[in-house]
């Protein structure tokens, strides 16, 4: 931790900013359970002192949670992935600048091979091996993981 502070900044970042992507997404279904969800969570914030209570209502848009809620909830939950898509960029950079953390603390320069392009090819390599079938079930049988028609 004490060397790669960065990436270890930009790695917390990440994951609190999934944490939110998940959370706001789990609002948009708008049932009983994701009303609650979002009136517990967002009151949350009403702990921080003098400015807590104004950002309550200013996520929720007014005074209890509402349309302009979920209409918020909707627009981050679609935005932040673009956010979280900049933040791997630039914490993968910190991480190929300072190296991976070792569990045992031992050194292991003498192992190393670079970067590009053994790793890149792989990384493509198994990018496409993912998006073919993907790509293949969505264009010719895009019914096929939905649910049944009554």
């Amino acid at each position: 931790f004490y060397l790669h502070k960065e990436t270890w900044n930009t790695g917390v970042i990440l994951l609190l900013t999934l944490m939110a992507t998940a959370f706001v997404g789990y609002v948009l279904p708008w049932g009983q359970m994701s009303f609650w969800g979002a009136t517990v969570i967002t009151n949350l914030f009403s702990a921080i002192p003098y400015i807590g209570q104004t950002l309550v209502e200013w996520a929720w848009g007014g005074f209890s949670v509402d349309n302009p809620t979920l209409t918020r909830f909707f627009a981050l939950h679609f935005l932040l992935p673009f956010i979280i898509a900049g933040l791997v960029l630039i914490h993968l950079t910190f991480l190929h600048e300072s190296g991976s953390n070792n569990p045992l603390g031992i050194s292991s320069n003498s192992d190393k091979i670079p970067f590009h392009p053994y790793f890149t090819l792989k990384d493509v390599l198994g990018f496409t091996l993912m998006l073919l079938p993907l790509t293949t079930m969505a264009l010719f049988s895009p019914n096929l993981l939905g649910d049944p028609e009554n």
